[in-house]
């Protein structure tokens, strides 16, 4: 097939979803919403800056706002967000000429739009007679959308636009028929990035490092970095003071946050710098042997998908404490292979933890099962090979 991606192109979900149909030889062309280096294998690449996604060359990508602009955009995210969602719609009208100049010159069989904001917005003007298919991440739904009346009214276009709809939890699938999906067109359901690659993970772990030397002492893991509206970092923080009067030992690892003004804080006024390192953002091997090390993997979500992150410390044997929300009841059931917790309140979020790290019954219980779960529900042959029949099925215009 030719195939025509709309997607931020220095994503590693957005990477790993491509990897399948450059490897599997379809024609596959990429419109990056943000300005990166071309993925290799593509057939044309193409930088489309939605939504000011041209500032995001102000950031390093290793870390979290170590250039003084960086810094400054880190800083204030959460209060940018808002403005965001008022002129990301508005700028997005300079390129749909450029975005529907593109489809006609390369005549795709397929448009794949991988999130609502702003890519599928974007792409929502794809010329009738080919295929759009749009996937839903995240808080696509559960947050952006509600973001201002333009996110609404773009978000409603986008689905009512959509041919196909992949989401990666069975949530947003409801979530985007209540907001226009036709209820007669086909879905699927399959992790955002394409699933877990096991060969990878293994010979990750096999002769992956880590940027230091860690201790053996109980670690947890909270490595998705800053999400304003979506995660609660400073409940996360909170916590650990709770966690260290009952196992003082404890050690916690917060990848993506070196730098960053706003936790610095939190971990020098809390005190908890002994146990605390915020480190930068590693690769996706130096994750997985984090995974692997770590005890426990905690994301404090109020507004979620199915994080990749997730699953992926799932597949390393790391037991999971996730916010209690509906995407997340989809692959923890509480006190089985994982806990599901109040994300809003420090105390629970540490009372999860404390139990996890003091139950070691409890955790290789959740290796088990959880080692079932991803090889029946997310290992990435399996998904792709479902989501290459999804496309078929579109291209011949059955549905």
């Amino acid at each position: 097939m030719r195939l025509l991606f709309v997607a931020d192109g220095r994503s590693p979900t957005a990477l790993s979803w491509l990897r399948h149909w450059i490897e599997t030889g379809h024609q596959t062309h990429l419109a990056s919403s943000f300005p990166c280096d071309p993925p290799p294998g593509l057939a044309s690449f193409h930088i489309l800056p939605l939504a000011f996604g041209g500032m995001a060359r102000l950031q390093d990508k290793n870390t979290t706002g170590t250039t003084q602009p960086g810094r400054f955009i880190g800083r204030f995210r959460g209060l940018l967000r808002p403005l965001r969602y008022v002129l990301g719609p508005v700028s997005l009208l300079p390129y749909q000429m450029r975005f529907r100049t593109l489809v006609e010159k390369i005549h795709p069989d397929l448009v794949h739009a991988l999130r609502i904001p702003f890519e599928g917005m974007l792409a929502s003007t794809t010329p009738a007679g080919i295929p759009l298919v749009v996937s839903i991440w995240g808080n696509d739904m559960t947050l952006h959308a509600r973001g201002s009346i333009l996110m609404a009214r773009l978000t409603h276009r986008t689905l009512r636009r959509a041919d196909g709809l992949i989401a990666d939890a069975t949530r947003d699938i409801r979530l985007g028929h209540e907001w226009g999906f036709a209820p007669d067109r086909p879905t699927l359901v399959v992790p955002g990035a394409g699933g877990i690659h096991f060969d990878d993970i293994e010979a990750a772990l096999r002769s992956g490092t880590l940027p230091e030397e860690l201790p053996d002492v109980p670690i947890v893991v909270n490595p998705r970095g800053k999400r304003p509206g979506s995660l609660r970092q400073d409940v996360f923080f909170q916590s650990i003071p709770l966690v260290l009067e009952k196992i003082p030992q404890a050690l916690f690892i917060c990848p993506q946050l070196a730098g960053d003004a706003e936790s610095e804080h939190w971990v020098e006024s809390l005190g908890i710098q002994s146990n605390t390192k915020l480190w930068p953002r590693l690769d996706q091997a130096q994750m997985w042997v984090l995974f692997k090390k770590a005890r426990v993997f905690v994301s404090p979500s109020i507004h979620d998908g199915t994080p990749n992150s997730l699953l992926e410390a799932m597949t390393c044997g790391c037991f999971p404490v996730v916010g209690n929300i509906e995407s997340m009841q989809e692959w923890i059931a509480s006190g089985v292979n994982g806990l599901l917790i109040d994300a809003t309140s420090p105390r629970a979020l540490a009372n999860g933890i404390i139990t996890a790290l003091e139950n070691p019954d409890l955790c290789a219980t959740a290796k088990n099962e959880n080692a079932r779960i991803i090889t029946e529900r997310a290992e990435y042959k399996l998904c792709m090979a479902m989501t290459e029949a999804f496309y078929q099925k579109l291209g011949r215009g059955d549905f």
